[in-house]
């Protein structure tokens, strides 16, 4: 998986385009973004005597082919690559940018 939690990513289609967010979770091939796809959802109330519902705003997932991971050196979104490097004797993989070849790390 090319986008992990803690990226910075750009959304680059759907409602939301061009805002960009922290990813909270994923889950497969879909990403939750913090502050991004919010849907209302009506929600039962836990007490039964209580008849009254609530409606709640819930972040929803997002495919990962409508986002883009921001380089962390420049704030530009980028394509991700991996490269193999040699540490403390073995072989790490790692994510590099596409466009500058740095290394992408995650923010926590």
């Amino acid at each position: 998986m090319k986008i992990k939690k803690g990226d910075k990513v750009l959304v680059i289609s759907g409602k939301n385009k061009g805002e960009v967010g922290k990813v909270v979770k994923v889950v497969g091939d879909r990403v939750t973004i913090q502050g991004i796809n919010k849907v209302k959802k009506h929600v039962k109330s836990p007490n039964p005597e209580q008849k009254k519902p609530t409606i709640v705003q819930v972040e929803r997932p997002i495919h990962i082919s409508n986002l883009m991971v921001i380089d962390s050196t420049d704030n530009k979104p980028t394509r991700i690559g991996y490269k193999f490097i040699e540490k403390d004797g073995k072989k790490v993989k790692i994510r590099i940018s596409k466009r500058t070849k740095q290394e992408i790390k995650v923010e926590k």
